[in-house]
């Protein structure tokens, strides 16, 4: 049998906007509100691929590298709770244009290429907490930390020890 990695494209946030978010979410949620993740677990999501073969890997990163997009600034101004997945979230109030766009490109090469897509609609958010399943007050909105995407990159996901972790496997600049 043939090795597969749990793969997903996403974008990495600035170091030093991880580092705000962590000591933000430290102030603002107490410690039985849920599981955070690791400063240097944050990041967005642009689509999920699942498992996925070295040849269906290989196919993927092309066609990731013929992707020409300029690149945006991404604002995270906006919070909410899913109850039933566990998650509190960071995101962007209004979404912008290039990254709806590059989302859905992948997302796209991704199902054409057979890799697994969820049914959802995109929502671009950055998990701060896992496992919040009890109700959660939310901040009020007066938090915003902005930064430009200039490039996007292919994460495997990595389960060892009790935590997940996520190494950039290449990554492409957006132009």
């Amino acid at each position: 049998m043939r090795e597969q990695k749990r793969l997903f494209f996403g974008l990495e946030l600035p170091q030093q906007c991880r580092q705000e978010l962590i000591a933000w979410r430290a102030a603002t949620f107490p410690a039985e509100a849920g599981q955070p993740m690791a400063a240097d677990s944050l990041h967005l999501t642009l689509a999920f691929l699942g498992e996925v073969s070295e040849e269906k890997t290989r196919a993927l990163m092309q066609q990731a590298g013929r992707i020409a997009q300029p690149g945006f600034t991404l604002t995270l101004d906006d919070a909410g709770h899913w109850p039933r997945s566990g998650v509190i979230w960071l995101g962007p109030r209004q979404a912008p244009r290039g990254l709806l766009q590059l989302a859905a490109l992948l997302r796209s090469q991704a199902a054409r290429s057979g890799c697994y897509q969820t049914p959802l609609p995109f929502h671009p958010h950055v998990t701060l907490l896992r496992q919040a399943l009890q109700p959660v007050s939310l901040p009020p909105r007066n938090f915003c930390w902005s930064f430009p995407v200039e490039r996007f990159v292919l994460f495997q996901s990595q389960f060892s020890r009790g935590r997940t972790r996520y190494q950039a496997l290449a990554e492409w600049a957006l132009r």
